[in-house]
């Protein structure tokens, strides 16, 4: 039985269809796992087990009579803390919102349900989901499962431990700066950052916020790369408003065969350097990837220099994330950019950032949109273009309060925390999709992923190719305490 925890939520769905395991008895042994190892991990941080055992019955009834509810009927889920669960708290671990309990879904939790989903817990976050670390003090922190004095990423981390310690079949994060990627790549599981707008975000925002968030995307975190393709058939879709006219038809992969793909490689920049444990594992898959037979290319670029797409993409995120500011944390934003144009330290590019004049963000949105002109000609060349996730693997707990003091060792050195941005904007200022997919583990035994980013609205080519990439790699792996 121990093996179904790290079992495809493919496979486990054809079992519960096929009889071979019950909705409710396949809830019971998710749950009862997470009983045995979340009080370690703090994975889970909300919970609702007892409707969740209602539902998995009504789910065993339902097939009892030869019905169906969807692709994913009796599947238990966990999600994201972030994402509003009928009668359960959403907090975005902000003492402030402590008792704010929804009363409602969000549209990506809705749509699971549709599908069959049992949700029965969520899963711990970052305050106000803006950390690579996932702590917070509503709910405390959240440890890998690879080495527990070590985070899982960030802001997407409690479900990515969640996924690798085998507690749920199934998960949902969101992603703004690779919030769903570098979990992903910390505790070695697959994740997808969906092209921006192909999935509601509505029900993941703070309390009374309805309008979307530029750059900020919901979507998948699962154990094998088929099913976050499950997934993303199952999530994709226009909002209320637009549903009576608007429709989504995800395209085929453009290629079923991993020598088939035109592969672009986007190994390293001076503004991310990357530690060695993590760029041999990088050069290794890429090797892989090229005795298959892909074509593989290690200089095309879209036809902009480093630093100019960096500035681009932290000014436009900084502008998104200002919203969710208080007006007093605004105030102090507006003080720090008046008196900070010369200071090129992370304090002042917020500040520059979070309070972009609207003219400014208009011309910013500007050098975006001919970017996205320039990728889409791009990917008429090549089909996905690989880089690593982030610098290093998963790295020690650090909460001391100033980012600015946070580092991280790169090669033997002191490398500020916030460096590891760069390749995850790569992916979210132009609105592509990307998926995160494990290559290995380092000699320390931690786990390594890379990034798979592909053609606007063309998610299930990077998907596909992750998958392919697994039976040359290997796939997801088990951590050892775990099995």
């Amino acid at each position: 039985m121990e093996t179904r925890a790290f079992a495809s939520a493919n496979s486990l769905a054809r079992e519960i269809r096929d009889r071979r395991i019950g909705c409710l008895e396949l809830l019971d042994f998710y749950v009862g796992r997470a009983e045995r190892y979340n009080p370690t991990l703090n994975a889970i941080v909300a919970w609702q087990v007892d409707k969740a055992r209602e539902r998995a019955r009504a789910g065993d009834a339902a097939l009892a009579r030869g019905e169906v509810w969807g692709p994913l009927h009796g599947l238990p889920v966990t999600v994201k803390e972030s994402f509003d669960v009928t009668g359960l708290p959403t907090t975005w671990g902000n003492p402030t919102w402590k008792d704010k309990i929804a009363s409602e879904n969000a549209v990506l939790v809705e749509r699971l349900l549709r599908a069959g989903a049992v949700i029965y817990g969520k899963t711990n976050v970052p305050l106000m989901l803006q950390d690579a670390q996932s702590y917070n003090e509503v709910y405390g922190t959240t440890n890998n499962p690879w080495d527990t004095t070590r985070g899982p990423g960030g802001s997407s981390g409690g479900e990515a431990v969640a996924q690798a310690a085998g507690l749920s079949a199934l998960g949902a994060g969101s992603d703004i700066a690779g919030s769903l990627r570098n979990p992903a790549h910390y505790c070695g599981i697959y994740a997808h950052k969906p092209t921006w707008g192909l999935i509601s975000t509505r029900g993941h925002a703070p309390p009374g916020i309805m309008t979307p968030t530029d750059i900020s995307v919901v979507g998948p975190m699962a154990r094998r790369a088929e099913d976050l393709d499950l997934a993303m058939h199952t999530l994709a879709g226009p909002d209320l408003l637009q549903r009576a006219a608007w429709r989504v038809e995800l395209p085929p992969p453009r290629r079923r065969r991993l020598g088939d793909f035109r592969v672009a490689v986007w190994a390293s920049s001076s503004l991310c350097r990357i530690d060695t444990s993590v760029s041999d594992l990088f050069d290794r898959a890429v090797a892989a990837i090229a005795r298959a037979g892909a074509r593989v290319d290690d200089a095309a670029r879209p036809g902009i220099a480093d630093e100019e797409y960096h500035r681009l993409f932290m000014l436009l995120l900084r502008a998104a994330t200002a919203s969710r500011m208080r007006d007093e944390d605004f105030a102090r934003q507006q003080e720090i950019a008046a008196t900070s144009d010369d200071d090129m330290s992370e304090r002042a590019t917020v500040a520059r950032g979070a309070t972009l004049l609207h003219r400014a963000w208009g011309s910013a949105n500007e050098a975006r949109i001919k970017l996205r002109y320039a990728w889409h000609e791009f990917f008429t060349r090549f089909d996905v273009l690989l880089t690593p996730v982030a610098a290093t693997a998963a790295f020690p707990h650090d909460h001391r309060p100033n980012g600015d003091e946070r580092v991280v060792g790169v090669n033997g050195k002191s490398v500020p925390y916030a460096e590891q941005l760069f390749f995850a904007g790569l992916a979210s200022l132009s609105y592509l999709p990307a998926t995160a997919a494990p290559i290995g583990l380092t000699a320390e035994g931690l786990p390594v992923g890379l990034q798979i980013i592909g053609p606007e609205c063309e998610d299930p080519t990077t998907i596909e190719f992750a998958r392919l990439l697994a039976a040359e790699l290997g796939a997801f792996v088990p951590p050892p305490k775990y099995t």
